[in-house]
């Protein structure tokens, strides 16, 4: 009875969800999360061109859909041991179709016209809306921003 039990107790084990197999592209070592994921959607014909989608079910699919979920795709940033560096990196997650094997991951750096297909996330430079005088004295601490403005009196 008692080997029954532990039988079933090293099964349970083996079902636990292993750490990522997400590495450095650079170094080869594991990457260490700091952030939550970001997913991507396209907004665009092209986008889903770019993954393998026939041009015609695109353009259908952006008329009918104002954003489309690009599944098993997302942003997120990672601390890399080796450059002591925190970057943010594209991740591309495919499914192995063999229960017993985990699945694999494309990592690439971010490139800047990903940012602007990510849901809730805030642009790494600020809002490109705001002006740089208004920046500058969001970053004042203290009575030294008045300074830069002339009262006449």
């Amino acid at each position: 009875m008692g080997e029954a039990v532990l039988q079933k107790r090293c099964a349970r084990n083996r079902k636990r969800s292993q750490r990522r197999s997400i590495f450095c592209p650079i170094h080869g070592c594991y990457l260490d999360s700091v952030s939550q994921k970001y997913p991507l959607f396209a907004d665009q014909a092209g986008q889903l061109q770019q993954r393998g989608m026939n041009r015609r079910n695109a353009l259908l699919l952006v008329r009918s859909e104002t954003a489309v979920p690009l599944v098993g795709e997302w942003l997120e940033a990672f601390w890399c041991s080796e450059c002591q560096k925190t970057k943010w990196y594209h991740i591309r997650k495919h499914e192995s179709t063999d229960s017993s094997k985990a699945a694999t991951y494309d990592v690439a750096v971010a490139p800047t016209e990903l940012w602007q297909q990510a849901t809730g996330m805030i642009h790494p430079n600020g809002n490109p809306s705001v002006g740089e005088f208004t920046r500058r004295h969001a970053r004042m601490v203290g009575h030294r921003g008045i300074q830069d403005f002339v009262f006449i009196g």
